[in-house]
């Protein structure tokens, strides 16, 4: 027994270094935010003066708006398209080219972001004389940041498709159903779970890339990273921990909302299981 609490003690004492390591920097952050020195290090006192003066730099809000604006249309986007994706590796068995459209779609997930980021950049150089082809700007980065978060939202979707049950569409479709009808009325709400995680996950990539975005952007287009990094290396002024501690207020929340609303999707899913069991038992 005592060798069991011991290694128990270990465990969590592992466990615990491990999340201070990870947490106690973004702690210590959200703390500074709250200083009233203007040495973003050096603790002189509690104020808020600096969520104000954050508040009225326009250059940091206007690329906090273009941030947003870009992550939220990227999701979209690589939502409607990974899931689509997901749907032809997973129910399409054989088709030709199988095995090159998996490679393309998931390269991105070991390709280094400087590769992709100058490729894209290339490929805008080159193509830019066509009539109607977008230039380096929000455009741009939108198409960037929908290649590169794609193979994320597929890889999601593709993990929770192969776990349906096939049994559920196919006594649908036996009572009448069309296949776009058993889509959206079985299919959709049963993987829509997997379609918020999908969705969250690439607007943070999409709020998160600095690299690629690098490449891609224009003048008129700096996304939030890309001033925060252009901030710092000038020096780390209080206004980025104000900033850094909303965006960290920010993502707990969506990620709490996106928990809950994965939790209600497992739980109908699995009532939905059951029911239709008893129906066939």
């Amino acid at each position: 027994m005592s060798m069991v609490r011991r290694n128990r003690w270990l465990g969590w004492t592992v466990l615990g270094l491990g999340f201070a390591f990870l947490y106690l920097p973004i702690l210590l952050l959200m703390v500074y935010s709250f200083n009233a020195s203007k040495l973003a290090t050096v603790w002189s006192g509690f104020s808020t003066r600096w969520y104000g003066e954050l508040f009225n730099n326009r250059q940091i809000l206007a690329a906090l708006w273009i941030s947003l604006k870009v992550a939220f249309w990227t999701a979209c986007a690589a939502t409607v398209l990974g899931t689509m994706a997901a749907m032809a590796m997973v129910r399409m068995r054989r088709f030709p080219g199988k095995t090159l459209f998996g490679a393309l779609i998931t390269a991105p997930l070991v390709m280094p972001e400087v590769i992709l980021g100058f490729s894209l950049m290339t490929l805008l150089v080159a193509m830019g004389g066509i009539p109607g082809f977008p230039s380096r700007g929000l455009t741009s980065i939108w198409i960037a940041h929908v290649t590169f978060t794609l193979s994320f939202v597929t890889v999601v979707v593709s993990s929770r498709l192969q776990e349906l049950d096939r049994s559920l569409e196919e006594a649908a479709m036996d009572l009448g159903a069309s296949r776009l009808k058993v889509f959206f009325q079985i299919t959709l709400p049963i993987i829509a779970p997997a379609l918020v995680a999908g969705w969250l996950l690439a607007f943070t990539l999409s709020l998160d890339d600095v690299v690629i975005a690098s490449f891609v952007a224009g003048p008129n287009s700096t996304t939030l990273p890309m001033k925060v990094f252009a901030s710092v290396r000038m020096g780390i002024k209080p206004e980025i921990n104000a900033l850094a501690t909303l965006m960290v207020l920010a993502v707990s929340v969506a990620a709490v909302v996106g928990w809950f609303i994965t939790a209600r999707g497992e739980k109908r899913r699995q009532r939905d299981m059951q029911m239709a069991l008893q129906d066939k038992g």
